[in-house]
């Protein structure tokens, strides 16, 4: 036995470098890379996978609560219809979370549909399409009433009750599916590829008409719903010729400062409450009040909702006029409006309806103790990013895609959050129109028929990352790439330097890293995908960003704080040019896309 002092004869030299060599090789492991210098030793055979084929009038890629209203309403007007989803039916993306759904009554609300609209435009400072505000409003009763009759209001979960209209209608559904390419052939929508989670099949579907409800996403952020939200939709739309639009505007939700990852715990019972409905109540909420005050006092706010934050923030964003009340963020999943007054009964753990969050904080459901933002980092307001629509019927400029939902960019409610409720009841009305709608396409064109050499692209395309020798792993691209957007300074409280520098980052991981992504299984080709969606919206934010060099809503410049409606009542579309280059315009506030 050798004394306790004795190496072997190994020198100090020699030892530093075999303990170097250890920690080079944890590096490489938190990068990504497997030892052997970056080499993918892969665990799945991406050449023994079996392909399954599908042909359908109408394709519905997402289970949440668009995807259940287009897929049932495409069936109802006569079409065939097959429904992916990349988790389980009602219980992924957002749609478990929300809680309120918005149902106009002009009687209870003792206001017109007329009124309603023009106090929406007016709280969201002109852009919110008034065409999307009147439809979600008009039709939010009639789908508030079929959700009743299936069941939605009975139970915190959505899965039963999305499950009875589908399996009434024998609509096929196939669950677990990472969707990664739509197929474009002579130019109009030819169908969508990807592979299920769980067994490793390829699922290749031929089809007359997509409809996209494949929700928002965010750079994966802790503390707030939407980790399995990457903007798939959007990003795959984008690269086949799709308008995308809203990159600019930002969701504001904030988590606690006390365990900010722990989602379920942060947000207080929210999972676990049974929906109901909200009435009118039209506000100005969720917009960059909290990120200014903490970018500028360097402190976090007291524990509770923001009633601090008193009419205009000196330097800082503000509100309309009429809107100065301080409501703070709204309840994440709304369900206290009854029309008219705010009823709010009593939240779990509290005492006589205070809010019973950590030390008798009071607050809504996620609002609190003490905030921290970036929660929902890479999000925009709901409704207002996806795609661009050319009509009132829910239709991109590919013919025969549709989208709806978080993934079209209709700006029901501008770039604001302007009434509780009406993110669900827009994706509810929403699906339904553009189900009607695709289903009415279908019937006027054939079946697609694409050559079998784009296929194998496409194929080659999504299982690249398992074939790869040697990359970086996603994970440790996903972790740079939230380092570099999500804080305050560049995502929230935006000025051009900044805003410049986050885009050479986010150049660097597209030009090198997403080319070099790898995988070693099914989990971390999913990943794989996900993380080269984010590097892309990262990179239209950030030019979206750069481009509206104003204040507006959600949106804050502090080198041009002030609202410019000389140069600025307009959206921003953003497009692939033929040359493989994003090109950016100017939409109008009051015209459909050239």
């Amino acid at each position: 036995m050798k004394a306790p002092h004795e190496n072997n004869g190994m020198s100090r030299r020699r030892f530093l470098t075999l303990a170097g060599g250890t920690a080079g090789a944890a590096t490489l492991a938190a990068m990504g890379m497997a030892p052997g210098w970056g080499e993918n030793r892969a665990a799945f055979d991406p050449d023994n996978m079996d392909q399954k084929t599908h042909q359908t009038d109408v394709l519905v890629i997402g289970g949440g609560m668009a995807g259940l209203f287009a897929a049932v309403k495409a069936h109802d007007a006569g079409a065939r219809v097959v429904v992916l989803s990349k988790g389980r039916l009602g219980a992924s993306g957002q749609t478990p979370f929300a809680k309120g759904i918005f149902a106009f009554d002009a009687r209870e609300a003792g206001m017109s549909l007329d009124a309603f609209v023009a106090e929406v435009s007016r709280s969201a400072l002109g852009t919110n399409n008034p065409v999307y505000t009147r439809q979600m409003a008009e039709h939010s009763a009639a789908r508030v009433a079929e959700l009743r009759d299936w069941g939605f209001f009975d139970s915190p979960l959505c899965n039963k009750a999305f499950s009875r209209p589908m399996e009434a209608r024998g609509i096929p559904l196939i669950e677990r599916v990472m969707v990664t390419h739509l197929i474009e052939h002579e130019g109009r929508i030819a169908g969508a590829a990807g592979f299920t989670l769980d067994d490793g099949h390829l699922i290749q579907v031929s089809a007359k008409s997509v409809v996209l409800c494949t929700g928002a996403g965010g750079f994966k952020p802790n503390g707030f719903p939407i980790c399995d939200l990457t903007h798939d939709g959007t990003v795959m739309a984008y690269r086949i010729g799709a308008k995308v639009t809203g990159k600019e505007w930002n969701d504001g939700h904030p988590g606690q400062a006390q365990n900010p990852a722990a989602c379920f715990d942060g947000w207080h019972g929210m999972f676990e409450r049974k929906p109901d409905v909200t009435g009118v109540d039209v506000r100005h909420d969720l917009g960059v009040e909290l990120n200014y005050v903490a970018y500028t006092k360097g402190a976090p706010l007291p524990p509770g909702p923001p009633d601090r934050l008193l009419g205009r923030l000196d330097g800082g964003p503000s509100r309309p006029r009429g809107f100065d009340r301080p409501h703070g963020p709204p309840p994440p999943g709304g369900g206290w409006l009854t029309g008219g007054p705010i009823h709010r009964p009593p939240l779990p753990g509290a005492d006589g309806g205070a809010g019973g969050g950590p030390g008798g904080d009071k607050g809504p459901p996620g609002m609190r103790g003490a905030p921290v933002g970036g929660s929902s980092a890479g999000m925009a307001i709901h409704k207002s990013e996806g795609l661009v629509p050319i009509n009132d019927r829910c239709e991109s400029n590919i013919p025969g895609l549709y989208a709806a939902g978080d993934a079209l960019g209709s700006y029901m409610a501008g770039a604001i959050y302007t009434q509780i409720g009406s993110s669900l009841a827009g994706s509810a009305v929403q699906g339904a129109v553009a189900g009607e709608a695709a289903a009415g396409y279908s019937r006027g064109v054939p079946m697609p028929s694409v050559p079998a050499d784009k296929l194998a692209q496409v194929e080659n395309e999504m299982l690249a990352p398992l074939r790869r020798e040697a990359g970086y792993g996603p994970a440790w691209v996903t972790q740079t790439l939230q380092g570099v957007m999500i804080p305050n300074f560049v995502l929230y409280i935006k000025k051009e330097s900044m805003l410049n520098a986050a885009l050479a980052y986010i150049e660097e991981l597209r030009d090198h890293h997403l080319p070099m992504l790898c995988a070693g299984d099914l989990h971390e080709l999913r990943l794989a995908h996900e993380t080269a969606n984010m590097i892309l919206s990262a990179e239209m934010k950030l030019r979206a960003s750069l481009m509206r060099k104003e204040s507006r809503c959600s949106h804050f410049r502090i080198d041009y704080p002030e609202m410019d409606d000389a140069n600025w009542q307009a959206w921003i579309n953003i497009h692939q040019g033929a040359d493989g280059q994003m090109r950016l315009e100017k939409q109008p506030f009051d015209r459909w896309p050239a």
